[in-house]
């Protein structure tokens, strides 16, 4: 088992618009909060292409302000700050932390420039269509890891099947520009020297497309557990890569299982 190269950490800042100025004078994060911490295991592609899976661990972090409107979240939200909550509308930032890959994460990517450790930044919105839908879209541009854009597009039915199981899945769409496809799956004239690849200069366009799902059960109601699965099919640009071509697969399957524990806390 490894730590993934980009962990799956999480977290949702649910702060109200109309709370950030408290109308009483207390600061903008005065009140109730909850910090919730876990960890997930699963089987995944050891790269985004990978022919192959591993077991891998990471760990699950969200925050947020107790007595939010979020009535649905899932594990493929990044990290968020809610500038406006309407209930059944919120938009705000979000962001994404991205490790290092290289070789040392397989031996298909030996002679290929790295990914370095970095980012995204970008917005996030999200819309309850109905009572059990949510629809949730995220754009973020890379900050030192690539230099691209990446969009993200998910709709979750869910219902809960008793008072402490929920059940939720939909589909997923992912783009990205040229440059975030450069930086994951392009091959210039000397990294097909050096790793035996084909030539590859990539164009901006779809990423994938996929179906996710998952199972929640509340324990307790501190203790939450998850078992998920999500299935991508590479598009476009990183379907055609000589990496995935050569080397790869344009299936990615993962599965899982995660727990987190919720503390709650008060800030003046």
């Amino acid at each position: 088992m490894r730590i993934p190269i980009a962990f799956l950490l999480t977290g949702a800042f649910l702060l109200p618009a109309s709370s950030a100025c408290a109308e009483d004078g207390r600061y903008f994060w005065s009140g109730d909060w909850y910090l919730k911490i876990g960890a997930t295991g699963f089987l995944g592609p050891k790269y985004e292409g990978a022919p192959k899976r591993m077991l891998q661990a990471a760990p699950l972090v969200s925050l947020g302000k107790a007595g939010s409107t979020v009535r649905f979240s899932s594990r493929n939200d990044n990290m968020s700050y809610a500038f406006f909550d309407q209930g059944s509308f919120r938009a705000g930032v979000t962001g994404k932390l991205i490790f290092r890959r290289d070789e040392d994460t397989s031996s298909d990517l030996e002679g290929l420039e790295p990914v370095k450790f970095g980012g995204e930044l970008g917005g996030f919105a999200e819309v309850y269509p109905t009572d059990w839908m949510r629809v949730r879209a995220e754009v973020r541009h890379g900050v030192r890891s690539h230099h691209g854009v990446a969009a993200d597009v998910a709709a979750d039915a869910f219902a809960d099947v008793s008072s402490n199981v929920r059940i939720s899945g939909g589909p997923r769409l992912t783009a990205a520009t040229r440059d975030y496809f450069d930086a994951y799956y392009g091959v210039n004239a000397t990294e097909s020297a050096a790793s035996g690849l084909s030539t590859y200069e990539p164009y901006g366009g779809l990423h994938s497309v996929g179906l996710g799902a998952a199972i929640t059960w509340a324990a307790t109601d501190r203790l939450e557990t998850i078992a998920y699965a999500e299935y991508r099919r590479l598009m476009g640009a990183a379907a055609d890569s000589s990496l995935v071509r050569e080397r790869g697969s344009r299936n990615q399957l993962l599965v899982g299982l995660g727990a987190t524990y919720r503390f709650d806390f008060t800030l003046p």
